[in-house]
């Protein structure tokens, strides 16, 4: 599967997150959307890049956008693992059946490790890509940049 670009409109998905509520992803046309995609919960990177959109949630909120995490790991451990980061705004989507399925729709699983690639995708109301960045496996996404993404067009 080819990578998205920016102009794509991006394909749907319905994923559960960590409390195992389905989340429809064209459920908010109207909003942007951040999909900050994560290779695996429980390691150092991944988890100050959820909190990081924890932290942010506010600014999210004020700027009319929902922001996701997601992996390929399991409900049970995103469940866990929210708990643990003190995770309680953000919905951590599980991409683990079929695995990495979301990951693969959007040019983004890593096929050796069987993860998806650290990547934000930012989406406009009509579910069209306004940004897409890849980032190397041990680099924290840079949240003043997302910021700046967000609030051009408001």
């Amino acid at each position: 599967m080819s990578k998205i670009k920016i102009g794509d409109k991006i394909q749907d998905f319905r994923l559960r997150d960590q409390e195992q509520k389905e989340v429809h992803l064209y459920d908010f046309t109207g909003k942007k959307v951040l999909l900050s995609f994560h290779p695996l919960a429980w390691t150092n990177v991944c988890a100050e890049q959820m909190k990081s959109l924890e932290i942010n949630h506010e600014m999210f909120t004020r700027l009319n956008t929902v922001a996701f995490g997601i992996s390929v790991d399991p409900i049970p451990s995103k469940r866990a693992w929210a708990r643990e980061l003190g995770i309680t705004h953000i919905k951590l989507l599980s991409d683990f059946w079929p695995h990495g399925e979301v990951a693969r729709a959007y040019g983004i699983f890593r096929e050796k490790e069987g993860v998806s690639q650290r990547a934000n995708i930012i989406i406009d109301g009509e579910q069209k890509v306004i940004f897409f960045e890849e980032y190397p496996v041990h680099e924290l996404p840079d949240m003043a940049k997302i910021e700046k993404v967000l609030k051009q067009g408001t």
